[in-house]
């Protein structure tokens, strides 16, 4: 029997669980507590992180979660900058942990609700005297500790010709995909995004989809990881999310939902191709949402008959609102014609402690 030091060193890697004939899901209950828990354990470790450091962040979602549940077990304080997006059910688990939660109430005329939060970052981190900020955007920590993710991956499948899986910080995908590439440099890398995220070159705009996309570029997203990019619908992923429930009783969240979407495709074209899909984490936070029929119906986003595959674009601006792929090629940013231009800063590379 396995025995494990805390409830987040038992949860942090994923369980690979067969999906069809050449396809594999990574399926972890809460995928931000990997790199929280190797982000903190090295600041720990450094010393960065003593009793009277107090530990703070940006986050709507799963990292403060994973951020709250290692503190609680570290006996650290924490306090999160989020914005009105979060939901009720995750704010009184945070708080419940001990977290401090603080809401932004209104976006920056750039940068929305992350350049907001990144602002109010600021001030609480002048306003402590000793402070640490995992920043899970910039912080190369963060694609570093998927490594064991690859090599959890490798060991088990051998040869993985292709990882699919949605993008937000970039450091899951990037540090997966680095990982295996170490043994197999062919192994193809596919980010799942959504429309009206800046990531890939769209304009930024509302977005219905929590989980991936963002509205400022992340440090640690390294855009020549990627052979292909889809945008992907909440309809569309909504659907798929649901379908992994009833088909493989997965109960997984909506970034899962939109992995899948896009995993089963290219398995399916593939079909002497291995591929593993990142599935992030659990559905429990969405069952008043994803999982309920009446919401899903006042909202819009009831999908009778889902597309069974992506309409292709040479471009991030030729991109509709339905599910879109392009051939990215391993390109730079700046390499892939009708990308918005990066006119601003991408998020911090590395904010002072």
């Amino acid at each position: 029997m396995l025995m494990y030091r805390s409830i987040t060193e038992a949860q942090m890697m994923p369980r690979l669980i067969r999906l069809g004939p050449n396809l594999y899901g990574a399926c972890f209950t809460l995928m931000k507590l990997l790199p929280a828990h190797y982000i903190l354990g090295r600041a720990v470790r450094r010393g960065d992180l003593d009793d009277d450091t107090v530990v703070v962040e940006t986050t709507s979602g799963t990292f403060g979660l994973a951020l709250a549940m290692e503190t609680a077990l570290l006996g650290r304080r924490l306090v999160l900058v989020s914005d009105p997006a979060i939901d009720a059910n995750l704010h009184r688990r945070l708080t419940d942990l001990g977290a401090v939660v603080e809401i932004c109430p209104e976006p920056a005329p750039v940068g929305g609700f992350q350049e907001a939060r990144l602002r109010r970052l600021a001030e609480i981190r002048a306003e402590l005297p000793l402070t640490f900020c995992p920043e899970q955007y910039s912080n190369p920590d963060n694609p570093r500790s998927y490594g064991m993710v690859a090599e959890m991956i490798t060991h088990t499948l051998g040869t993985v010709d292709c990882l699919v899986g949605p993008v937000g910080s970039g450091g899951s995908m990037c540090g997966t995909a680095g990982g295996l590439r170490e043994s197999t440099p062919h192994t193809l890398a596919i980010g799942v995004d959504t429309h009206r995220s800046v990531l890939f070159g769209q304009q930024d705009g509302p977005r219905a989809l929590r989980g991936l996309g963002n509205s400022l570029w992340p440090a640690n997203l390294d855009h020549a990881t990627f052979d292909e990019v889809h945008w992907c619908s909440p309809a569309e992923v909504y659907a798929s999310t649901r379908k992994l429930h009833a088909t493989h009783a997965l109960f997984q969240g909506p970034t899962s939902g939109a992995a899948c979407l896009v995993a089963q495709w290219w398995a399916a074209r593939n079909p002497d191709a291995l591929c593993v899909v990142m599935l992030p984490d659990e559905g429990y936070r969405y069952q008043a949402t994803v999982y309920d029929d009446a919401w899903l119906a006042d909202h819009g986003h009831l999908l009778p008959d889902p597309p069974a595959e992506p309409a292709v674009v040479d471009s991030p601006a030729e991109a509709g609102d339905d599910w879109t792929r392009i051939t990215w090629g391993r390109r730079r940013y700046e390499d892939v014609p009708g990308t918005v231009p990066r006119t601003e800063d991408p998020l911090p590379e590395r904010v002072p402690s």
